[in-house]
């Protein structure tokens, strides 16, 4: 039976209701519950200007804290979803400490086509619980001592691949990410990753081609479909995989693995943590310990280790070569705290201006500009009326949080007095969120503030750091990065120190 034009007209008009409904049916559930927010527009919600790259996350987040001064929430849509945004310091550290029960899950999905999504910082409550309780021991400051001398030796490298370009002006981003790929390189997977000695390093190649992938149009397209059409994604997800980066971390992690069985090599680190767990999954109880899931461990491990030590490194020397006061002064530290221009485990920990001038640079530039979180259940946040419906998300926007005068006086302010151990008692410890709190916060927090005491320590110790003609001072943002990235890089000049 064929339709007429009528039929035909009614048909479509009849899906378009449909599928307008299906987009604002959610878009009263702030107002009713009488939490204030900006109005959603339709398909976008209030994610527009993200989506166009008008706004990068750190922006949008931190106009929204602004504009809603005396709101302890602020309720926003991700497209059609729900979303809360956390203001009140209080409510903050019951979402991550007090009631992290119903505040396990992330919010984040795994992707059905990319087996290397299965890493430990997306993962349901179900397989994040084991295998964090079982990936954490790699991080003890026993397992770090052990590991000091491997990142020595690639601060070494560092040291001398800057002897060979001294006084140019060269991407200190780029320069520090490729140390920080030779760190993760032998310290997670036992290999030489050589970023720094060959241009052409195939550990650096995939560190590059992953901040290019999750920058691009194609990921946004994936993000969107995976969130709002999930059977669409089922169907065509398989055309967004990057088959390359799966194989070689898959083949690395599964190769590294069967060598150091067959060679009965074993080095305590993180690939034999996860070589145990394959001989004995009994340890992680119902979980199905695939090469895919061992190798999404070691992958997020590559991913968070050179990209946040790398951009802290970088902001640190910025800010540095923009205050030598500051510069001059944790130099004269590092003078007085290593004998014989030996760095040592035990000369880092007692540096306690490095420690200031790390945090300072990680409360003013925050990799991760937000913390992600879903409620398990229906909740109502203590001491409030409010009350939110189960499976609702949650972003606690560190960037803003951490600018805010209130916490932070002049906060513009590169000032590592801020991290005084006077003035940090005087602070709520959610001001300071950089690697997150509670049960699920940055479970290699201490592996990367060491990997990047040591690349910091390292230059300061042979080398002044200054701006140029070409260094950003302004910090412009890549509006398509979720993390914090310098849209034009962190250009700086490196020359010898003087004798």
């Amino acid at each position: 039976m064929e339709l007429g034009i009528t039929e035909w007209i009614i048909t479509i008009l009849v899906l378009l209701s449909l599928i307008y409904y299906y987009f604002v049916k959610k878009y009263n559930t702030w107002k009713s519950l009488g939490i204030s927010g900006p109005s959603p527009i339709l398909f976008f919600g209030n994610m527009k200007d993200l989506m166009t790259g008008n706004v990068s996350w750190a922006k949008f987040l931190e106009n929204l804290y602004n504009e809603y001064p005396n709101d302890p929430v602020i309720g926003i849509y991700a497209h059609r979803e729900p979303v809360l945004i956390i203001r009140d310091l209080e409510l903050i550290k019951s979402v991550l400490i007090k009631d992290f029960s119903n505040f396990v899950d992330r919010g984040t999905k795994t992707d059905p086509h990319d087996v290397l999504s299965n890493h430990l910082f997306s993962l349901e409550p179900k397989r994040w619980r084991p295998l964090r309780m079982k990936l954490s021991p790699v991080f003890t400051s026993g397992k770090l001592r052990d590991m000091f001398y491997l990142m020595n030796e690639c601060a070494n490298r560092l040291e001398k691949y800057l002897d060979d370009i001294t006084g140019e002006c060269i991407d200190m981003r780029d320069i520090a990410g490729k140390y920080a790929t030779d760190v993760i390189g032998i310290c997670a997977f036992g290999v030489e990753a050589n970023a720094l000695e060959k241009e052409n390093s195939v550990f650096r190649r995939m560190g590059l081609r992953l901040l290019q992938t999750i920058t691009s149009w194609k990921t946004m397209i994936k993000m969107y479909l995976l969130e709002m059409a999930p059977p669409v994604y089922h169907l065509i997800g398989g055309l967004f995989r990057d088959q390359e980066m799966q194989n070689f971390f898959v083949n690395l992690t599964r190769d590294t693995i069967e060598y150091r069985k067959r060679m009965g090599i074993t080095r305590h680190d993180f690939i034999d943590l996860l070589r145990s767990l394959r001989d004995e999954p009994s340890q992680i109880d119902d979980v199905e310990l695939t090469d895919g899931l061992l190798a999404a461990q070691l992958f997020v491990f590559f991913f968070a280790g050179f990209e946040t030590s790398s951009s802290t490194i970088s902001n640190c020397l910025l800010e540095l070569a923009i205050n030598h006061d500051i510069q001059d002064k944790l130099r004269e530290e590092i003078k007085n705290e290593i004998n014989n221009g030996e760095i040592t485990y035990a000369g880092i920990k007692r540096m306690k201006y490095l420690d200031m001038v790390v945090k300072e640079t990680l409360r003013k530039y925050p990799p991760l500009v937000m913390l992600m979180r879903k409620s398990a259940d229906e909740y109502t946040f203590p001491g409030t009326n409010i009350t939110i419906p189960s499976k609702t998300g949650i972003l606690i926007p560190i960037y803003a949080i951490q600018r805010d005068p209130r916490y932070f006086p002049d906060p513009e302010v590169f000032n590592p007095d801020n991290f005084s151990e006077d003035n940090v008692k005087t602070r709520n410890p959610m001001t300071y969120l950089s690697f997150g709190d509670g049960p699920r916060n940055c479970v290699g927090a201490r592996f990367g503030s060491i990997q990047t005491k040591v690349g910091i320590v390292k230059l300061l110790q042979r080398f002044v750091i200054d701006v140029c003609d070409k260094t950003d001072k302004e910090y412009t943002l890549n509006n398509r990065a979720f993390m914090l990235t310098p849209k034009n890089g962190i250009i700086l000049r490196v020359c010898k120190l003087s004798d």
